[in-house]
């Protein structure tokens, strides 16, 4: 259910150049969410730096809402970095595991596992 992939790029390589690889892959990013300066203002504390990106394909999100609506709550991709045993982690959902647990035509996991692919090739540009 969810993919994950490390790499030796730092943590603050890979979130300051995770927007540029976001556009090369037809991604904009709408936004980004780091859980320890949220918490910490609400304070609940931790100590592990994580933030979550959301990022859009517009096309790709016209053709899978149009399909699927409740596909929506997947929407929009998002991409989780964070550091772990001296590793920078990409983490996201894995929309080919979801592909198979929704009733839904060929063309459409065929269009929603390339979005997955442009995705999964923003998460392994720092390799």
């Amino acid at each position: 259910m969810i993919y994950k992939i490390t790499t030796d790029k730092p943590l603050a390589t890979v979130k300051e150049e995770l927007a540029n690889h976001s556009k090369e892959s037809g991604f904009g990013v709408l936004g980004s969410y780091e859980f320890q300066k949220i918490l910490a203002g609400k304070g609940f504390p931790i100590e592990k730096d994580i933030t979550v990106y959301e990022l859009c394909n517009p096309s790709a999100a016209q053709g899978a809402l149009m399909a699927l609506p409740e596909i929506s709550v997947y929407l929009p991709c998002r991409i989780s970095v964070y550091a772990e045993n001296g590793k920078t982690v990409l983490a996201t959902i894995d929309i080919r595991d979801i592909m198979e647990s929704v009733d839904v035509d060929a063309d459409f996991k065929e269009h929603m596992n390339s979005v997955f692919e442009y995705l999964e090739s923003v998460m392994q540009s720092w390799h």
